[in-house]
């Protein structure tokens, strides 16, 4: 944030206090639900945003994938810096397409992917998700449940690029797209209630789901929802999601969301007589108890921050300035 700087005022030689920033103020910006075009006060504004969310998600998913297929045909396979690269692209092609969107259908620009304050907000997040996964690798390691070997170094190519795939795909369409229109649409208890189970649902179908991996997700689900609503951007939830992914399947060789992100520095096996619920069975560490009271402990943080800073009550936002900020 930018704070005034004492100095004169036109010829009357009066000195100007520097305003210091609020507590609010350090921690973000209020979300922009969206106020104008599609999203206008009136009539049928709720269906207005439920039909602009699924148009919105398929140009996002065709910008995102329209790309990385290009990215796939033409690449190498069996280059993974190349494959980032390409999958990068794709990332940066769907935020591209959802900044647009919201330019031309909203009338604004997209407070919640702005530039600034992008690198501060993704190194937060995924600091935040490192020392989170180290801590229940940690207490996982500590009481026996899992055995962690080191194998050595390998490239980080793969497991960076899948990482990065879900952090920014599944935060964009979860947090920008259906949370804030949900938001926008029926308030924020149902937003958070709603994006939170989608999130869950989406990946109980993966291999070794159970019921405590799907309200450990739930809760990680309403864990990056405060952290969008705290901050009013959605740098912090991707570096989170990133972190904590990368961490997990790279860093530990562990299994992530039941899924393998390649070579790791290390392999972490669960003991074979440990209860699933200990140790989150195939689906990985996260989806033990442990992983859901650290989760759950981070969320009500975040939630409890966000609703002391009012960022409940959402109000319209003046007139923006030329450029995003």
């Amino acid at each position: 944030m930018v704070t005034s700087q004492a100095g004169w005022v036109g010829h009357s030689h009066l000195p100007v206090r520097p305003v210091a920033p609020t507590d609010n103020d350090r921690w973000g910006v209020p979300v922009q639900l969206g106020e104008q075009r599609v999203l206008h006060a009136g009539r049928w504004r709720w269906l207005r945003a439920m039909a602009w969310l699924v148009l919105v998600f398929f140009l996002t998913a065709a910008a995102f994938g329209l790309p990385l297929q290009a990215a796939v045909d033409l690449l190498p396979p069996d280059d993974p810096a190349l494959q980032l690269m390409g999958l990068s692209a794709a990332c940066v092609a769907a935020l591209g397409c959802y900044l647009l969107a919201v330019r031309l259908g909203e009338g604004r620009w997209a407070s919640e992917l702005a530039v600034r304050p992008a690198l501060s907000g993704l190194v937060v997040g995924a600091v935040l998700g490192l020392l989170m996964m180290a801590v229940l690798m940690g207490v996982l390691a500590a009481t026996g449940l899992y055995d962690i070997t080191v194998v050595g170094a390998v490239p980080a190519w793969a497991g960076l690029g899948l990482a990065l795939q879900a952090a920014v795909t599944e935060e964009l369409w979860m947090r920008a797209l259906l949370l804030r229109l949900l938001w926008r649409a029926f308030g924020p208890l149902p937003a958070f209630a709603i994006a939170a189970l989608v999130f869950a649902a989406l990946h109980l179908a993966n291999p070794g789901a159970t019921v405590l991996a799907g309200a450990t997700v739930s809760v990680a689900g309403l864990m990056f929802c405060a952290l969008y609503a705290l901050t009013g951007r959605l740098w912090v939830p991707i570096g989170l999601h990133l972190g904590w992914n990368f961490a997990q399947g790279y860093l530990f060789g562990a299994a992530v969301s039941g899924n393998s992100l390649g070579g790791s520095l290390a392999v972490s096996s669960a003991r074979p007589d440990a209860a699933t619920w200990f140790t989150g069975g195939t689906f990985g560490p996260e989806a033990s108890v442990f992983a859901l009271v650290l989760v759950s402990s981070v969320t009500m943080a975040a939630l409890s921050r966000a609703r002391k800073t009012g960022r409940f009550s959402i109000r319209p936002r003046p007139p923006e300035p030329a450029h995003p900020a």
